[in-house]
């Protein structure tokens, strides 16, 4: 496994440590880069209007199309370490 690749799997583990959570749209990009990440371009139909929540995340993702897997893990890292520094 890359470099990359291990300190992807350890900021996914370390998010989860964070005493209070961070703000929605943080948790949105947290979402799409870790989608983007480990499942590559959103695929599939936006949800309905109805879904707000599953439109949120589906937009956001979508956002990141064409970002190379290894980008989308530096910058989650990149996003994760800093807000475990505060």
């Amino acid at each position: 496994m890359s470099d990359i690749g291990k300190q992807f799997e350890k900021a996914a583990k370390d998010i989860l440590k964070l005493d209070d959570g961070p703000d929605n749209n943080t948790k949105l990009k947290l979402y799409a880069l870790f989608k983007q990440a480990s499942s590559g371009d959103v695929e599939g139909k936006r949800p309905g209007f109805t879904d707000m929540v599953g439109r949120a995340k589906y937009d956001a993702w979508a956002a990141l199309k064409g970002t190379a897997s290894d980008d989308a893990k530096k910058q989650y890292v990149d996003l994760v370490n800093s807000l475990l520094k505060g």
